[in-house]
């Protein structure tokens, strides 16, 4: 089937993710209501070198980073009249079968942004650190829901689902290069409610794999700068 004819994207990541990209496609139903795209952002483990050809593939030739990555799937989504972007991270801690329950309340006509919450009744977060669960449970929520002025139970969880009119609101300017990293996340859904988009949160379930299969690409310090700081910049006015 030609890119498009769907109107739903689910779309995951990888950058040598290995056994853990294999099982996050692999766990997705064969028989399914959107098309599945894998962004390779650079992998040299050849974990995505032979995939069935009803897995879609877009590949950078070099590691750009997550936010980067994120907009050329963008981009393609545009390109090609997907009316909903599903994301997923490609290292196995999201369930696609959850999927559904992200895309209810947009295919229903209630939100425009869902984002996935491992806080709500009924998520979970099993094999998650403790520091990231204060980290994703009270720190960066607290501030993004001061800034966006919304009480939001998740906010770093990429398990999400919107409208893809959000990207060609000119107001969203999601191609700035400073939104290259961790950044793009937290602007994206920061951006959707202050402009008055429809948000609402729904359960999911994040499970970490096991410690010596890496929890995280993320960068102590630095990766985490870079998921807060939007919400720095478009608070303080600095960014837009």
């Amino acid at each position: 089937m030609a890119p498009g004819a769907r109107k739903t994207l689910a779309a995951t990541f990888a950058f040598n993710e290995g056994d853990k990209i294999r099982r996050t496609l692999a766990r997705h139903p064969a028989s399914r209501d959107y098309d599945l795209l894998v962004m390779d952002d650079g992998s040299t483990d050849g974990a995505l070198d032979h995939l069935p050809d009803s897995v879609l593939l877009l590949r950078n030739p070099r590691n750009l980073g997550i936010g980067a990555a994120m907009k050329q799937v963008f981009q393609f989504a545009l390109d090609h009249h997907y009316e909903v972007l599903v994301i997923q991270a490609g290292n196995d801690k999201d369930d696609p079968a959850e999927i559904p329950r992200l895309l209810e309340p947009i295919r229903s006509g209630v939100a425009d942004l869902v984002q996935g919450s491992r806080f709500l009744p009924g998520g979970g977060y099993g094999n998650t650190p403790a520091y990231r669960i204060l980290a994703t449970r009270w720190l960066h929520p607290l501030l993004l829901s001061l800034a966006a002025g919304k009480r939001l139970t998740e906010t770093t969880n990429g398990f999400r689902a919107f409208r893809t009119e959000l990207l060609r609101d000119p107001r969203i300017d999601w191609r700035q290069p400073w939104l290259d990293r961790y950044e793009l996340e937290p602007y994206l859904l920061y951006k959707a409610i202050r402009l008055g988009y429809r948000h609402t949160e729904v359960p999911v379930t994040k499970i970490y794999p096991p410690r010596a299969e890496g929890y995280t690409k993320m960068a102590p310090i630095t990766g985490w700068w870079s998921i807060l700081r939007p919400i720095f910049l478009l608070g303080l006015g600095l960014k837009k």
